[in-house]
């Protein structure tokens, strides 16, 4: 194998297909790494990617990774609930993946005299702060739930997070972490599981109604927002990241839109880009039930005056781009695969 320049793990999940295509079309040498074989390994294989197998959670597995002149760790593996068969779940199983794997990638990088490490967490690590209604910036202090289906998932980030502090300043290691909100692209946000079963996301159903012209169900305040990103912005990020001197000296950055995308909005954006011409979907109110807009906002200045990366993407963007990927076709496994996992109530360990 040639050596690599880049290695991401976590490389068949959602965001890593999309970085991984992305760097080799700049002409980075990269080596995809993820737990087996999948649709997205052979999808990538067959674009000339290298692809390895490796379980982070075993130290000896990383033997199968080059020992020489890497200049970047990207890592997007991790466990979260949308992937577990029930709510309920074994800590151990979070903190295998999230915290124990995370200490295997640190002590791969170390050995092998990699400086460069990215890794991304969920924003739930603040989830407390979300409906205060300011913006919350790096500095904001953590404030995690400690009930609900979230919590394991964000101790166990957060453990890992301290870890790659720990090796910032006691090894000197330029690691940088991502603090990410909702995540969006196509293949991915259109449904999820939810205690072992299938649900589809209210995109999924907004887009798929929209499309066939039947009525579309707001619940609650359409006025509530949320900070959602697209996924190729955050890959841009990433990019911007890797080429960057100083990111990781710097800790924490939030990669996100920096706007509370309003239900009405996302609604409004959908029959617009979905919407058939023949057939305007009627907008039904239903104030009496209640969504799941989660309130929160982030300050997104940090990334901008470090590594000048600023999202390029509106939301109606971005579904202009989705709507694009769906008719190319190209990529309509991730879909397919993604629904498929869903009705089958599928649990598979995954990857942002």
């Amino acid at each position: 194998m040639t050596t690599p320049s880049i290695i991401v793990t976590g490389a068949c999940g959602f965001v890593g297909f999309y970085l991984v295509r992305q760097l080799h079309q700049a002409g980075y040498s990269v080596l995809a790494v993820d737990k087996g074989l999948t649709d997205e390994a052979r999808y990538l294989a067959k674009s000339g990617i290298a692809f390895a197998a490796v379980d982070i959670t075993k130290e000896e597995e990383f033997d199968r990774l080059p020992k020489g002149s890497v200049s970047a760790f990207v890592n997007l593996a991790c466990v979260q609930p949308a992937n577990m068969p029930t709510d309920e779940s074994d800590p151990a199983v979070y903190v295998s993946v999230n915290t124990l794997g995370i200490a295997n990638i640190l002590k791969y990088c170390r050995k092998s005299n990699i400086k460069k490490m990215l890794h991304t967490i969920s924003h739930r690590n603040v989830q407390g702060l979300w409906e205060r209604g300011e913006k919350i910036t790096e500095e904001s202090p953590r404030a995690i739930k400690y009930t609900g289906k979230f919590s394991l998932f964000s101790i166990s980030e957060s453990a890992a997070a301290d870890i790659i502090e720990y090796y910032n300043q006691q090894h000197g290691m330029n690691c940088v972490i991502f603090r990410l909100p909702s995540v969006y692209g196509f293949g991915h946000h259109e449904s999820f599981l939810a205690n072992g079963k299938g649900v589809k996301t209210g995109l999924g159903v907004f887009i798929e109604n929209a499309a066939a012209g039947k009525p579309i169900e707001v619940w609650g305040d359409p006025s509530r927002g949320r900070d959602v990103i697209y996924v190729k912005d955050v890959v841009a990020a990433i990019m911007l990241a890797i080429k960057s001197e100083n990111a990781g000296v710097l800790g924490t950055f939030n990669i996100a839109s920096g706007v509370a995308l309003s239900l009405q909005e996302q609604v409004d954006s959908i029959v617009k880009v979905f919407g058939r011409k023949d057939a305007t979907p009627q907008i039904i109110y239903k104030p009496e039930k209640q969504n799941s807009i989660d309130p929160c906002v982030y300050d997104i200045s940090k990334a901008g005056k470090v590594f000048g990366w600023q999202p390029q993407y509106s939301f109606e963007n971005m579904l202009v781009d989705y709507k694009a990927e769906m008719e190319r076709g190209e990529l309509n496994f991730l879909l397919d695969r993604k629904l498929r996992m869903v009705a089958e109530g599928a649990s598979k360990m995954g990857s942002h």
